[in-house]
């Protein structure tokens, strides 16, 4: 549905973005992660026609952004960081106005529009100006108007940002509602939104992708990530040679117990292993038997916010 290959944008001398490339499919939420300034809203607008590339190709529908501009605007539904709103106009009237300029068939609009309402839930506030609207409500507002045309793809740029938590689960919602009929780039530096709503996400830094792949192999496949944390009742530095040599085991920690804050005599160790290994049967068995108390014993696994970490705080050749 949407295919990025070798996108650069260019200001003088400076790159805002540099060969960006990766693909949607369809019925997929991509979330497009990176930190502030790595070029995520940059990539949006081009997608969205609002500004040219430098170089590169983007299609969206089969419809090249570049030549085929107004083919690509009937595909998309665009929400920018700031909605695009009118805020003295009521809710139905904005996005009876909006399905106007967006080419809907006078006879559809009154459809489209009551549509919108309800999947974006403004059905009781569809006669209230927008000004007085809460921002969790203008950003909903927001969507409806993305939508309200029913394009195949809708491209998110910060939906959540700046609302209290009630809000957000409300709008991650309605953002999971929309996926299989539509196709979304759901563009953002939230990683809980990002874990929860898309299928696959792709890391963008200082201008350059990073790293494209499913939330959980992202995961799997962060350097020094998966492992166990165990406590024991000995003497590590006896224990933690024979733990090194376990098939799948990479490295073997002694920590310190004022990192646990526990006042029992017992020893800590960290155990990180390699992807795809399961040794932590073995890990046990070694260690009971030696006679050594075996007291806790619990596998840790690499979060979104380590790869983000990992990935965005390398340099980048």
């Amino acid at each position: 549905m949407i295919t990025v290959e070798n996108l650069s944008k260019i200001y003088g001398s400076i790159p805002a973005i540099r060969d960006v490339s990766f693909q949607v499919e369809a019925g997929e939420i991509l979330g497009f992660l990176g930190p502030n300034g790595a070029g995520k809203t940059t990539t949006m607008r081009i997608l969205a026609g609002y500004l040219p590339a430098t170089t590169g190709t983007a299609k969206i529908a089969g419809f090249d952004v570049h030549e085929q501009g107004m083919k690509v605007r009937q595909q998309i539904g665009y929400l920018p960081e700031n909605p695009p709103l009118y805020l003295d106009m009521t809710v139905e009237s904005f996005l009876h106005f909006v399905a106007h300029i967006k080419g809907v068939l006078r006879r559809d609009r009154k459809e489209r529009v009551n549509l919108s309402l309800e999947k974006c839930q403004l059905t009781e506030k569809r006669k209230v100006l927008i000004r007085k609207l809460s921002k969790g409500y203008k950003q909903r507002v927001g969507i409806a108007q993305a939508i309200v045309h029913d394009p195949p793809v809708i491209i998110l740029d910060e939906p959540t940002v700046g609302l209290d938590p009630r809000q957000i689960i409300e709008v991650r919602n309605l953002i999971k509602s929309l996926a299989g009929t539509h196709t979304i780039i759901l563009c953002s530096h939230i990683l809980p939104e990002v874990s929860m709503v898309c299928d696959r996400i792709t890391i963008i830094n200082k201008g350059k992708v990073v790293a494209t792949n499913t939330p959980t192999k992202l995961m799997s496949e962060l350097k020094g990530g998966i492992g166990y944390e165990i406590e024991i009742d000995g003497n590590p530095a006896k224990i933690q040679p024979l733990l090194q040599v376990i098939p799948g085991v990479c490295m073997v920690e002694i920590k310190h117990k004022n990192q646990y804050n526990n006042t029992q005599n017992h020893s800590f160790l960290q155990i990180t292993c390699e992807p795809d290994s399961e040794p932590g049967r073995d890990i046990a068995m070694v260690i009971v038997n030696v006679g050594m108390g075996l007291y806790e014993m619990r596998r840790i696994n690499p979060s979104l916010e380590d790869v983000f970490l990992e990935l965005t705080t390398e340099e980048i050749i």
